[in-house]
């Protein structure tokens, strides 16, 4: 079986982990109108995996401050980086979906991921999540050095970059509800008053500012970039 030849799980409930894949665009629905998918137990993952980084950063780095480990955390479970241990772990194999899962946006392997974690807690209970995310997820497809060296503070950056180039950034971010039963979600837009810079989605505020802000920065970045005429005149 290859939850446990590749996800070295030995599965006691199997119908959790089914579940765990089982993407909302391929939700079951019952006669009696109730309706399964991963939602529930990606809720339930997210959860756990903040509280099990933020347990294994809060030793690991015994004498750094709380902005430091909110900010590591931050990076493990970042969306796109979440998305990548899925594939790492060969999750994509797994889920259950009728959207196009090479569309990176939709988060579906991450969310799968997190719906996992979910599943595996359930099953297993806190202490062997905590182990298993620890010794098994963090030691193997997460470099903590590497992470330690990425920027992370986009928002900042974009507008240290709007103040040196003269340029009004502005960042205006909404909620979003796709159906009334569902959490929202957060949209950012990153603008100068010509040009929209970034986009960004996360489960806060925060985290869609930061993605918004991140693909800004890149987009500021690279060599191609020219800035607006205009923009030079109405701020000088």
């Amino acid at each position: 079986m290859l939850l446990q030849s590749q996800l070295k799980i030995n599965p006691g409930k199997l119908k959790l982990y089914e579940i765990a894949f089982l993407h909302r665009s391929a939700s079951v629905t019952f006669t009696d109108g109730s309706i399964i998918n991963n939602e529930r137990l990606e809720f339930l993952g997210d959860a756990i995996l903040d509280a099990v980084v933020a347990d294994y950063l809060f030793k690991k780095f015994p004498r750094k401050k709380e902005g430091f480990l909110t900010q590591m955390r931050s990076k493990i479970v970042k969306r796109s980086n979440l998305d990548l241990i899925s594939r790492n772990l060969g999750l994509d194999y797994f889920v259950v979906s009728n959207t196009h899962k090479n569309i990176h946006k939709k988060n579906i392997f991450g969310d799968a991921f997190e719906a996992f974690i979910g599943a595996v807690y359930l099953d297993k209970g806190y202490n062997f999540t905590r182990r298993y995310i620890t010794n098994f997820i963090l030691r193997n497809y997460i470099d903590i050095e590497e992470l330690l060296q990425k920027e992370s503070d986009f928002k900042s950056r974009i507008i240290e970059w709007g103040q040196k180039n003269k340029v009004v950034i502005t960042i205006e971010t909404h909620e979003e509800y796709k159906n009334i039963e569902q959490a929202p979600h957060f949209v950012a837009t990153v603008r100068t008053q010509f040009n929209d810079l970034g986009h960004g989605v996360g489960k806060s505020k925060k985290d869609a500012e930061q993605n918004a802000a991140e693909q800004a920065y890149i987009s500021v970045s690279s060599p191609d970039f020219q800035i607006v005429e205009e923009e030079f005149t109405s701020n000088t």
